[in-house]
């Protein structure tokens, strides 16, 4: 009697992350230098959910995906506040731990046109390991994200371990690095880079993680270990980079409000196209959009909450 196939056991999420979670303290209208001892007044200030993987975990559920997220928030009002944000997207919270002995991280983010100061108390975010981490809970999706790889310095040890253990669950994973505050760009990246299927930086990023002066000399570098490489250009657009192929994905043109949370909803973006079966150039087009949705309303999640800008945005985009 011949056997029967194996058939794919369905998964409860389309993707799962662990990372950190925090709020982004915006304060607009400062000068970009600024004296000690003095009042200095602003124009504008808002309190909008921030941490990368956070923003990224919220968008994501705004556009369709089932995401299940692990983290640590401190037992405090700040992690209350942006808790109750990430229920109103429907992520699943159940493996999100409160701590007693340290407090929700939180970024003081101060723009100046195309700059801006961003300042960051790691709190919460950089105490959670991989023994807090419930692999069966992981393992519950295809896919597996990371962000902020430097700032969660109690994850960095185990990530190789647990990256190969992920692999043979049989899940896809995507890595985020963000910024090094140490502008070293070393450590444990080095480990991670051969066992990821698609890395996300952005053009800046991208050059330092390689350690090369231009974006075509770090691609030809990365290429030969990651096989999917989508790098975030800004008002370029994107480049996707699959084996020796590159190709240029053309932006979408808005007037800004701000670009914070724009790199992090791009990758929202991306992966909610990517995770259904999408082609990357395509999967990439979609994170142009939805980046440039989230530079509409300050902070990276403030236009995702908007409903009716979110679907009319979608719609006037023909993805809807």
């Amino acid at each position: 009697m011949a056997a029967e196939p194996i058939r794919k056991q369905p998964k409860r999420f389309d993707i799962t992350i662990a990372g950190e979670i925090n709020l982004d303290l915006i304060l607009y209208g400062l000068p970009e230098d600024m004296p000690v001892e003095r009042e200095l007044l602003g124009s504008g200030f808002k309190v909008t959910l921030g941490g990368s993987s956070s923003i990224l975990a919220h968008n994501l559920a705004m556009l369709g995906s089932r995401v299940g997220f692990i983290s640590q928030v401190g037992r405090d009002e700040m992690g209350e506040i942006a808790l109750s944000r990430l229920v109103e997207s429907g992520v699943d919270l159940s493996q999100v731990m409160h701590l007693d002995r340290v407090d929700t991280g939180v970024t003081l983010l101060l723009p100046h046109g195309q700059r801006r100061h961003i300042l960051t108390y790691p709190g919460a975010m950089a105490e959670m390991t991989v023994a807090d981490l419930n692999l069966t809970y992981l393992t519950s999706a295809h896919h597996f994200h990371l962000s902020s790889l430097f700032l969660q310095t109690g994850l960095q040890p185990g990530l190789p371990g647990l990256f190969d253990q992920l692999k043979i669950a049989g899940m896809t994973i995507s890595l985020d690095t963000n910024d090094d505050p140490s502008d070293t760009w070393g450590g444990i990246l080095d480990q991670l880079l051969d066992k990821i299927d698609v890395l996300l930086p952005n053009e800046d990023e991208m050059m330092r993680i390689a350690g090369k002066s231009t974006l075509e000399e770090a691609l030809d570098v990365i290429a030969q270990r990651v096989p999917l490489i989508v790098v975030k250009c800004g008002p370029k657009g994107a480049v996707v980079q699959q084996g020796n192929k590159r190709n240029w994905i053309s932006p979408l043109r808005v007037e800004a409000v701000d670009t914070i949370g724009a790199g992090d909803s791009f990758n929202a973006g991306f992966l909610s196209s990517y995770l259904k079966g999408q082609d990357p150039l395509r999967a990439a087009a979609m994170g142009n959009i939805a980046g440039a949705l989230s530079t509409l309303r300050s902070g990276g999640t403030e236009s995702f909450r908007d409903s009716n800008l979110r679907n009319s945005f979608l719609k006037q985009h023909l993805l809807l």
